[in-house]
């Protein structure tokens, strides 16, 4: 039996999952003639019929299906040596673009990637902050290179590393409803008082809602810090992670309307990148070090130290959508959580 080729696989292959032979022709960028001529050639060489030409769409054999799946098995051990050739190719990354959402704890998210880029001086870090469905764009735009933010866990098109859980709940400041907040409360009792939600960053993705309620007026902000303080003057409600507003809770500041219409919800916040993208190896490396310390992430700090993002200078991160200064790595801060890094 003559040797078949890698070309001949992937023609056969990319009829199989297309369905004709034009489609595969156009899926790799080939002319149908050489595509049906190498799928001819591979069945002359096996012996074997493996597409079912009688009919009006072309079909696979009993032979085709069972040689396609163990096929696949070899184009996928194939892709995975390309991957891994390019990143012995590529050397140490000169920088790395990293997506926070808009639910992350930010001092531990800050802290945690301080301390690895203070071991990696010749990786720049360009650090964006977006909401809602911003980092899901940014990542398969090909504008990222990870994300910390909630996704899809059976999305197959990503690696994922659980980082922590984030409770929702809906919160007003107290005066804000002229009834008394009790656990009975309506969605038809709350559509005539503003809502407060965040704007979502996506510039071309189809948008998502989060606990939008229909009917009511509702105020936009860039940002949960926002949020919070648009809710805290009595301009508003709206469900806050718990982390930011336990403290604002527990001091009476914010009262929770949580109850039977209302329940909130957990999201999983995850550090998440692509499977089909090769990751240079200080990528790779801060892959591994976000496994090993997601359980310093998990124990957000309290939501009376916000304040603690605003840079030295007082001024506020970059709010969402936009790109924050290059963080510039320094020594980690004194008395911080996490083993230290080794030099990259």
């Amino acid at each position: 039996m003559a040797n078949f080729t890698l070309h001949e696989i992937q023609c056969f292959d990319a009829i199989a999952r297309h369905g004709s032979f034009q489609a595969a022709a156009l899926a790799l960028h080939r002319t149908h003639p050489s595509i049906y001529a190498a799928v001819g050639k591979l069945e002359a060489q096996l012996g074997l019929r493996l597409l079912d030409r009688s009919g009006y769409r072309i079909a696979l054999t009993d032979a085709g299906r069972s040689f396609q799946r163990k096929g696949r098995s070899l184009l996928r051990e194939l892709g995975d040596l390309q991957s891994h050739a390019a990143q012995l190719a590529m050397g140490q990354e000169s920088e790395l673009r990293i997506v926070v959402g808009d639910l992350c704890p930010l001092p531990a998210t800050l802290a945690l990637l301080r301390r690895f880029f203070s071991s990696c001086p010749a990786t720049r870090l360009h650090l964006y902050f977006e909401a809602i469905t911003g980092p899901w764009e940014r990542l398969f735009d090909g504008d990222a290179d990870l994300i910390l933010h909630h996704v899809d866990r059976g999305d197959a098109r990503l690696e994922i590393i659980p980082l922590l859980d984030v409770e929702l709940i809906p919160v007003v400041a107290p005066g804000f409803l002229p009834f008394r907040v009790s656990r009975s409360i309506t969605p038809d009792q709350m559509r005539t008082f503003c809502q407060c939600i965040i704007r979502d960053t996506a510039r071309h993705s189809a948008g998502r809602n989060y606990f939008v309620l229909d009917g009511a007026q509702q105020w936009t902000v860039a940002d949960q810090f926002m949020k919070r303080e648009v809710i805290l003057q009595g301009m508003g409600w709206g469900h806050m992670p718990k982390f930011l507003v336990a403290d604002d809770i527990r001091e009476k500041r914010l009262l929770a309307i949580s109850g039977k219409h209302f329940p909130g919800s957990t999201e999983t916040i995850f550090a998440a990148r692509r499977r089909d993208v090769p990751q240079g190896p200080i990528a790779d490396k801060l892959w591994r070090y976000i496994g090993e310390q997601a359980r310093a992430i998990s124990k957000p700090a309290r939501p009376g130290r916000a304040a603690s993002t605003r840079t030295r200078s007082g001024r506020d991160p970059a709010a969402p959508g936009q790109k924050a200064s290059t963080l510039t790595p320094g020594p980690p801060p004194a008395g911080g959580r996490g083993e230290p890094m080794a030099p990259c």
